[in-house]
């Protein structure tokens, strides 16, 4: 999962927290209760079709790992509905686990609660070092100039992929590369009960990702270079109405599409209902969905012209799954153990193999089994097009009052309710007016 699943939460409930965790101690997760001390408490997230593929994916490898070390790992796949929320009253109550999977656009918000373990030079030994990892998925571990508050597991991107026989029933001999041209090609598409493209209005994160990118692609950048939210420049204005409009003006979204939340526009496109759909390492899911693998294609998300790039030709936001220590852990060391076999060469084959990720581990990513044609879109859209979302501790609340107001404009375009320059920009200001003041 990925970030696009992120619950939402209030900026003042975050805020408070933040505060309380920052003044709070306690012991985390199974160390807080009688387990013995070689037990381990992970919260994972749901990476696979559903939590019943998780623990099949992942219970043999703690299994692998309880057998090495004598360390048994107590596992709970936690809803991504569900995550961020127990997250933040772990931090607080002290009943969280040792280790958890985190969205890693939260990274530098929940770096700032304190409770997370940081990722010094001395702990980064611990694992085999820093400089195993990727650069772009380090990218995304906390605020810069801070030790990172995680390390990355799962790496992901976003990427156009299309129905490879909707597309020939309607003579398009290839996938569309700017925007200009996924309006074209969408509207040949749009017919006869189906519509060119799914999009998920209700799924927040999804919004946010989706609209960061486009941000990029006019200039916007959402944050000041002081951390003051900067949600309604005219670039801002422009992305969010430019998504906004494939439903509103163009009309190349169904309408029902407004009401979508997690995955619902993964499900039409596997059906044949849709013949695009902008996603973020979506295979695994089309084959739990009883797609074909040669009944879809991949291809680079669109720009607004010429080829992605950096820059204004960013056409995906750097998505993954980061790994993190609570802090009050009373076995550190097994912690440590712990991420250091997750993040192994050898696990992070099986586990990214198994979820149709990326690994962010140099030496694992030689394998292969990682440079299919669908994945190495997704490679090289990581390591030349992608971007961080802002990593500031207010990029959670961040994702919930701009992705709302994302939410409540596909609602009036969904009943008819014009969309215009100045009522994307009254929404902008509504949630820009919900951040906490600097």
């Amino acid at each position: 999962m990925r970030t696009f699943r992120a619950a939402a939460v209030g900026a003042a409930t975050f805020s408070l927290v933040l505060t309380a965790a920052a003044c709070g101690g306690g012991s985390a997760g199974g160390t807080g209760s009688n387990e013995r001390p070689e037990t381990l408490t992970y919260w994972a997230t749901n990476q696979g079709a559903n939590i019943k593929v998780d623990k099949k994916v992942l219970q043999p490898e703690l299994d692998k790992f309880e057998k090495r070390t004598g360390i048994k790992v107590k596992l709970e796949v936690v809803p991504w509905a569900d995550l961020l929320n127990r997250i933040l009253t772990a931090t607080t109550s002290g009943q969280g686990p040792d280790v958890l999977n985190i969205g890693n656009t939260w990274s530098a918000s929940l770096q700032a609660s304190g409770a997370l373990v940081p990722w010094d030079e001395k702990n980064f030994k611990k694992i085999g070092g820093k400089d195993r990892f990727v650069e772009s998925a380090l990218g995304s571990t906390g605020v810069h100039g801070q030790d990172p508050a995680a390390v990355p597991l799962y790496s992901m991107a976003y990427a156009l992929y299309y129905n490879k026989k909707l597309f020939a029933d309607a003579g398009i001999k290839k996938p569309p590369a700017t925007w200009d041209e996924l309006v074209a090609t969408g509207k040949k598409l749009t017919k006869g009960g189906k519509s060119a493209i799914g999009v998920e209005g209700s799924n927040l994160s999804n919004n946010i990702h989706q609209v960061f990118v486009l941000g990029k692609q006019h200039g916007a950048e959402f944050f000041t270079p002081d951390g003051k939210a900067d949600f309604t420049s005219d670039e801002a204005v422009t992305a969010v109405k430019q998504y906004i409009d494939l439903m509103a003006t163009h009309k190349i979204v169904a309408p029902g599409n407004a009401e979508y939340a997690q995955n619902q526009s993964l499900s039409d496109f596997a059906k044949g209902r849709t013949a695009m759909v902008l996603w973020q390492t979506a295979a695994a899911t089309f084959k739990a969905q009883g797609m074909k693998d040669d009944e879809w294609g991949v291809a680079p998300a669109p720009v607004q012209s010429g080829s992605p790039g950096s820059g204004k030709s960013t056409n995906s936001m750097v998505a993954g799954i980061n790994m993190a220590v609570f802090k009050n852990t009373k076995n550190i060391d097994g912690a440590m153990k712990f991420v250091k076999f997750m993040t192994s060469d050898e696990e992070q084959k099986v586990l990214n193999k198994a979820y149709g990720s990326i690994p962010p581990v140099k030496g694992a990513q030689q394998d292969p089994a990682f440079n299919t044609p669908a994945l190495a879109v997704l490679r090289e859209t990581l390591v030349s097009s992608a971007a961080a979302l802002p990593q500031v501790p207010e990029e959670s609340q961040f994702e919930t009052v701009v992705g709302t107001a994302v939410k409540e404009l596909f609602a009036d375009a969904a009943a008819g309710r014009p969309v215009t320059t100045q009522s994307v920009k009254a929404k902008l200001d509504k949630a820009q007016q919900q951040m906490p003041k600097k």
